[in-house]
This record gives C-alpha cells, structure tokens and sequence, in this order.
C-alpha cells in the first residue's frame, strides 16, 4: 500500500525558501525563524504551527496543511506588522509553491490577527496569518 507523504516539513522548508527569498521583505526583517530568537532582533517572522489533514482523492493521496506564520516587532503600532504581513500574503496567496515530493494544488490566505504583548512597555505587536496549503502526490 502506498501512502502520501507527511507534507509539514517540506511545506515549511517551502515557505521559508519563498519568504527568504523575497528581497522586499527580507529588507524589512532580521530574520525567518522556526523558533523564537532570544536576543531582540525585532522584526522577525517565526513558521510556527501547523496542521495537516488528509484531503484524499479516488486513486491518490492528498494532504491539507494549514501554516501559521507569526510577525513580531517592536513598534508602538501595528503598521510595521501589518506592512511585512501583506508582503507575506502576496508570496503565498494564490501563488505555486515548489514542494520536495509533493505537487502543489493551491495556497490561500485564511486568517489574520494582530496582538498587542500587555507587559511593560507595550511595544511589542504580533501578527497571526494563517495560511492553507493543498497538496497531493505527484502523478
């Protein structure tokens, strides 16, 4: 029996070679990370979680992954956040991923939200973007 691959890690490998690779936004950032740096190098962008479902057809396998990407700077304003978000957005909405062992069927923006960090001094703002990724296996 032959079944599809997990897609979490290469989706994330994906998404960091797409943001990474992108001048504009890398321009506006000290970083992507998959993990929470601990020196202050605001403004950064951390893969975060993700979730996978299978999304099968008859006669191939298929996968629903959905990313949650995270934008954290040190502003008193979510203009800065929300400016690297809609870079970021424009990287992933509707545009072809190339995946390690997977074809890609589509990505599309599902979810944003921005956070204000409540400790002393307040200057730290978080933007959530969400973002589902389908894929099958190749043919």
């Amino acid at each position: 029996m032959t079944t599809a691959p997990e897609s979490m890690l290469p989706i994330q490998r994906a998404v960091y070679g797409r943001l990474t690779g992108d001048g504009a936004l890398m321009g506006s950032l000290t970083g992507v990370f998959d993990y929470v740096p601990e020196d202050d190098v605001y403004p950064f962008v951390v893969i975060g979680e993700a979730t996978e479902i299978p999304d099968n057809r008859h006669g191939g396998f298929g996968r629903q992954t959905v990313v949650t990407l995270h934008v954290w700077t040190k502003y008193r304003g979510h203009s800065k956040g929300l400016a690297i978000a809609a870079r970021i957005t424009e990287l992933l909405d509707h545009q072809p991923l190339t995946i390690t062992g997977l074809a890609h069927v589509a990505t599309r923006f599902e979810f944003s939200q921005t956070l204000t960090d409540p400790e002393p001094p307040g200057d730290i703002r978080h933007v959530v973007l969400r973002y589902r990724v389908v894929t099958e296996q190749p043919t």
